[in-house]
């Protein structure tokens, strides 16, 4: 199976119809990547056989590093900057009317597919490149004031979604639209087409594309009403609708639905994501005065956590509890749930920890300080095996100190960091100050090759996306300027 039908293990893509001066900021709320490929319905049967009474769990799948995890190393020795595409150029002035377009302002999220790379900017223009040709394709702006806020390759279709808004309607609403990625490889943006039409996704309304169980959630704020969509055809499968619902998290085969508030307890309802069927009803006690830092469903195990008290992990078949202590389990500001694992990872204050969902800590990652303070996962990618981080990570003091740089100035550059889940430990990076880093030297006669203009460190300057292509094992980078570099070797 081809990488392009494993993108970037994203879980949840959620994004709101915020007002313009939010999109820039506001909008994702994406808190784990994609595992690969398994059956929803292990979930739905987890919770099913609970409710008829009985059934056997099947063990978990031990934490053990994966085979792909030795060749790490190997994989990833003598990576060279191999290309450097520029997504602003004067052509920016005639496609588009917005002047923030024009603008040059960092690379937001990047997203590869059938060797075509698409980098978004955080001004919401959006460029594809050819992978093969070294050239870029065309912009995917194809209304003049359209401001594109995210990005998803639908891999059922082969076909790359754009959410949007419009000046035309004071950036208040999304407008989704899909284009086979071979249309856009021809540049053929126009034979693509709007999706959800009849849905009104004005702020705080949102959408959210789910790619392990094929789904697309949508809300309407307007009418309190969610849709579920089949992400393979689009067709409208069923509704929610129900004021007194504050929050929707989709877990393989289920749906946790999360109530308002009510004294000291929280209503929820597990449903079944194929059809909406309740599958299991409780109420979760809260203490009273404490606010909800979060609750998270997998699987069978509900996570809550409230501000100043310890994280529980409730097996919502038999209620038993665990607690972690608060001062073990600080609040993360980010998941990523590893399915096929059993783990989970936390993000808080640049420090990534794994997890089981037995409240221990399997795993403190060394020499991984992340660069970022808050966690965006679109700077991050976990690969399909699930053992190996890759991140855009602060320089150790060792190597900063082999850095030139003047007494006491705080290295503007980080490093791309690959580490083992399952160990912690740093199996290779591409790092500022490795001196076998350099530009890969050109083939004579090959024409396809792109100029870089930036310098080693300068790519590793600020780098705001981040990607890897599984199959080609390649590294895609986006900074602060705009640009995006290809590392391989």
């Amino acid at each position: 199976m081809e990488h392009h039908h494993k993108p970037a293990l994203r879980l949840r893509l959620r994004i709101t119809a915020a007002r313009r001066r939010a999109w820039l900021s506001a909008g994702l709320r994406s808190t784990c990547r994609k595992p690969p490929r398994r059956d929803p319905s292990d979930s739905v049967h987890k919770v099913a056989r609970r409710e008829i009474g009985g059934g056997h769990r099947r063990p978990p799948r031990p934490a053990a590093p994966s085979s792909s995890a030795f060749s790490c190393p190997e994989k990833f020795r003598n990576f060279q900057l191999q290309e450097e595409y520029d997504t602003y150029d004067d052509e920016v002035h005639f496609l588009v009317q917005l002047p923030f377009l024009w603008t040059r302002t960092k690379i937001i999220e990047i997203v590869a597919a059938k060797d075509v790379i698409f980098a978004l900017a955080q001004s919401g223009l959006c460029a594809a490149f050819n992978r093969t040709t070294n050239k870029r394709i065309c912009y995917l702006n194809i209304s003049p004031d359209e401001v594109i806020r995210s990005l998803f390759y639908n891999k059922n279709n082969e076909s790359l979604i754009t959410v949007s808004v419009y000046e035309s309607d004071r950036f208040s609403s999304l407008k989704c639209r899909t284009t086979p990625i071979e249309y856009i490889r021809r540049g053929q943006l126009n034979d693509g087409f709007p999706l959800f039409e009849s849905e009104s996704l004005k702020y705080p309304g949102f959408v959210e594309f789910d790619d392990v169980n094929g789904k697309v959630l949508t809300f309407s704020a307007q009418d309190s009403t969610y849709k579920v969509f089949d992400l393979k055809n689009y067709n409208f499968l069923y509704s929610i609708c129900d004021k007194n619902i504050q929050e929707i998290k989709i877990s393989p085969g289920i749906m946790l639905v999360i109530y308002q508030k009510t004294n000291c307890h929280v209503p929820l309802t597990i449903l079944s994501i194929e059809d909406g069927t309740p599958l299991k009803t409780f109420s979760q006690l809260l203490h009273r005065n404490r606010k909800v830092d979060f609750i998270e469903q997998f699987n069978e195990k509900l996570l809550v956590k409230q501000d100043k008290e310890n994280l529980q992990i409730i097996d919502v078949r038999n209620s038993d509890l665990i607690e972690v202590n608060k001062t073990e389990f600080m609040t993360p500001s980010a998941f990523i749930f590893l399915y096929e694992n059993n783990l989970f990872l936390t993000f808080c204050n640049r420090t990534v920890a794994a997890w089981n969902f037995r409240g221990e800590l399997v795993t403190s990652f060394e020499d991984h300080e992340l660069w970022h303070p808050n966690c965006n996962t679109n700077n991050i990618y976990i690969t399909a095996d699930q053992d190996l981080i890759i991140s855009y990570c602060k320089v150790s003091k060792k190597a900063t100190d082999s850095v030139d740089s003047e007494a006491g100035e705080v290295p503007s550059m980080g490093s791309i960091n690959m580490s083992n889940i399952f160990t912690g430990k740093c199996v290779a990076k591409i790092s500022p100050s490795d001196p076998t880093l350099t530009i890969a030297p050109r083939k004579r006669g090959d024409k396809s090759r792109s100029t870089v203009h930036s310098t080693v460190p300068e790519a590793l300057e600020d780098i705001t996306a981040l990607f890897y292509d599984e199959d080609r094992n390649e590294i895609y980078t986006g900074n602060s300027k705009g640009l995006v570099h290809v590392w391989s070797n």
